[in-house]
């Protein structure tokens, strides 16, 4: 039997206070997202300058697998003791990490500092999620998430841009060094804004051999994805011994990690989340959305400076119709979930306008007007804005607030793993397409016009000759455009997951388990009304 949920109680000072968490959060998104999208419009010259075209894809994969290797140790260290320590440790590292990639005088230091910006980065958009899930009821959470959305979409057209600036008129480097100053000002923040209820005690009990396993078999994942069907020196043979192996390793150690978590006190990823049919439905739809996601949209900056000659900043500037429609889509659609409680629409228009967007992807040719690429581009913007941030809100929704750390970081951790897999095998497979069509392709004796293929960039691809110019063009639209229509039958798979998406009712209250309201303390005088008021008691069943 089920009792109707109280309505929160305001106090005064309540949505001020609020608001003033929201603003340190978002400055937090904005350094995240901007790392995300800001080496885009980058990646062709500083591959060219650093002149590692063949490690192109380990620029992105590395940053997208240390930040998922992460997510879930976050999530749980934040429900064991609290989120705003582990919030400003992980940006201190994210500034380390950029430190060393603004400094790097070759690839591999520049994947080193990637890898350690994705150790802190895991950290800034999980925590993020899971803070203002401490503060803000379900029923209501909608709204902010929808914001959070938006958030990255606008950083997501200045990240281009600013790459796009920095590398025609200053230096790449800058796309790093700007972490500096912007990480300093979000520590400001959540030192003087982030004022969170206090932490229930719990015993910290670090589930070290469960992590270790975890790191592994992602690890392994990535390594098959990128490795795997590719001659050498870009990979082994399906067949050859260092992929079997790899892929004995990986299932060992998945099969190893699930037995350790059944076991432990405190597992990092525990296996009673997966007895949610909800949760196992966004997350696995997730995952689909985020291969194509991020195998898509990783490699089209590149592909709009090499098809239609359009310098770093001009390839930014062609990105904003579907940073826009991710925008409006994002924004819309969590107000429209705040005022009705519906939600279960979203997510499944939305993987069906991302679908029709990969279609239309994958008909580009080279030779194809820019603003229809553009208006392509705007349709999947659109789908992916009604989607994925109603996704988090479903799982958290469907947990009290002392689990929604790792619920959060759970279903964030196998969107990453789609992530890492799409940057993997788009990756993988548009080098390794490229590098074959070229030498197909391109005649005798121009190897003394073009240089190495791993020291091709924009500026030197619009001197060639036209002849060779067009060899080069050709075979980027070639090696690019059928991979879009490789991966979205992921995309209709995750249109018929959320149909089954059973359509709970948001929590107008925040679930705090074993917490009860008498007993919560907030950090910081002036937040008390910031959270009391949207804390109530929610009567079990």
């Amino acid at each position: 039997m089920s009792t109707t949920e109280p309505e929160p109680v305001r106090e005064p000072h309540h949505t001020r206070n609020i608001l003033l968490v929201f603003a340190g959060l978002m400055v937090t998104m904005l350094l995240a997202s901007l790392d995300q999208t800001i080496f885009s419009t980058a990646l062709p010259t500083i591959v060219g300058d650093l002149d590692g075209v063949d490690e192109m894809s380990w620029v992105i994969t590395i940053y997208i697998l240390a930040s998922t290797i992460m997510l879930p140790v976050y999530g749980k260290l934040g429900d064991l003791i609290g989120r705003k320590g582990i919030f400003i440790g992980a940006i201190a590292v994210f500034i380390i990490g950029s430190i060393i990639g603004g400094w790097a005088q070759d690839m591999t230091w520049l994947i080193i500092g990637r890898g350690v910006q994705g150790i802190g980065g895991g950290g800034l958009m999980i925590l993020s999620q899971a803070i203002i899930a401490d503060v803000v009821p379900a029923r209501e959470r909608g709204k902010y998430m929808g914001i959070m959305g938006g958030v990255f979409a606008i950083s997501s057209v200045a990240g281009p841009l600013l790459g796009g600036w920095f590398t025609d008129d200053l230096t790449w480097r800058w796309g790093l060094w700007m972490n500096i100053p912007l990480g300093i000002l979000a520590i400001l923040a959540a030192i003087f804004f982030l004022h969170l209820p206090a932490h229930s005690k719990r015993k910290m009990r670090l589930d070290v051999f469960g992590i270790a396993l975890l790191a592994l078999a992602s690890t392994g994942i990535v390594l098959i994805s990128t490795w795997g069907g590719h001659d050498a020196p870009h990979g082994y043979a399906w067949d050859s011994p260092q992929i079997i192996g790899l892929i004995i390793g990986t299932v060992v150690a998945a099969v190893a990690f699930v037995f350790v978590e059944l076991r432990v006190a405190e597992p990092v990823m525990p296996m009673h989340l997966f007895r949610k049919l909800n949760f196992n439905l966004m997350t696995a739809a997730g995952l689909a959305i985020g291969v194509a996601m991020f195998g898509a949209l990783g490699y089209i900056p590149t592909y709009l400076q090499m098809v239609t000659g359009a310098n770093a900043t001009q390839s930014g500037l062609l990105m904003i119709p579907m940073m826009g429609t991710v925008l409006i889509a994002s924004i819309i659609s969590g107000a429209l979930v705040t005022r009705t409680g519906r939600y279960k629409w979203a997510p499944i228009a939305g993987t069906l306008v991302t679908a029709g967007g990969m279609l239309l992807l994958s008909t580009m040719t080279s030779d194809l007007p820019v603003w229809v690429m553009c208006s392509y581009l705007a349709v999947m913007g659109l789908g992916l804005g009604l989607c994925m941030q109603i996704f988090v809100l479903v799982v958290q929704n469907t947990f009290p607030s002392s689990e929604v750390g790792v619920a959060t970081s759970t279903n964030n951790y196998f969107r990453q793993i789609g992530a890492s897999l799409g940057s993997a095998i788009v990756g993988s497979l548009f080098t390794a397409r490229l590098i074959d069509l070229l030498a197909e392709r391109m005649p005798a004796g121009a190897a003394g016009q073009t240089g190495s293929t791993n020291s091709l960039t924009p500026e030197l691809v619009k001197g060639l000759p036209d002849a060779i110019r067009d060899i080069v063009v050709g075979a980027y639209n070639d090696a690019l455009t059928p991979i879009f229509l490789y991966i979205l039958p992921l995309v209709l798979v995750a249109t018929v997951l959320v149909c089954f998406v059973k359509e709970v009712p948001l929590k107008k209250t925040i679930d705090r388990g074993d917490v009860t309201a008498e007993s919560l303390e907030i950090d910081g005088s002036n937040a008390v009304a910031a959270t009391t008021g949207a804390i109530g008691v929610l009567e079990k069943e």
